[in-house]
């Protein structure tokens, strides 16, 4: 394996694995799509044109091939598994609130998904502490600040509900 790819595993494999446990809710496929990522990196290094972050251009990474298990599985429905709940850690939650009932956690769970897309990637980007508002804003192409914004309109819509 490449020296540059080893040393990118181990400085940023376990944000890549939060990321893609934070859209895909499977420790398991996370796992898997988190290998995958770190081939195709190897794959591409020599494309890599460093105007993004290294993490970022990993995280696009990610979701590209997050996207295309989603199309596969569409076309084999047997492939899907169910999602495994269990793996949040959904921050946004005050510590009071960790202590009620798995239904609240499920309800708020519900909540988020019920979210525009984008919105609920980024409340959950931030809420296992994925990314941080940097990240996540050149993920998307856009600024720190517009990440920031969208996190906090994301969470207002959370807390009409």
């Amino acid at each position: 394996m490449n020296k540059e790819i080893e040393e990118y595993y181990m400085q940023y494999g376990q944000k890549v694995y939060a990321y893609l446990i934070s859209i895909c809710h499977e420790p398991d496929t996370a796992q898997e799509l988190t290998q995958e990522t770190f081939l195709q990196a190897l794959r591409s290094l020599d494309r890599f044109d460093k105007k993004c972050s290294v993490c970022t251009w990993l995280c696009q990474i990610a979701k590209f091939l997050w996207l295309k298990e989603l199309k596969r599985r569409k076309f084999h429905p047997s492939a899907s598994q169910e999602h495994d709940l269990s793996a949040l850690d959904i921050s946004i939650i005050s510590p009071d609130d960790k202590v009620e009932s798995s239904d609240t956690k499920m309800f708020i769970i519900k909540q988020i998904h019920e979210l525009p897309e984008r919105d609920k990637e980024i409340i959950l980007l931030r809420a296992t502490g994925a990314m941080n508002f940097e990240e996540i804003g050149q993920l998307f192409g856009k600024s720190a600040s517009w990440a920031r914004v969208t996190y906090y309109r994301a969470k207002q819509k959370l807390r009409k509900e």
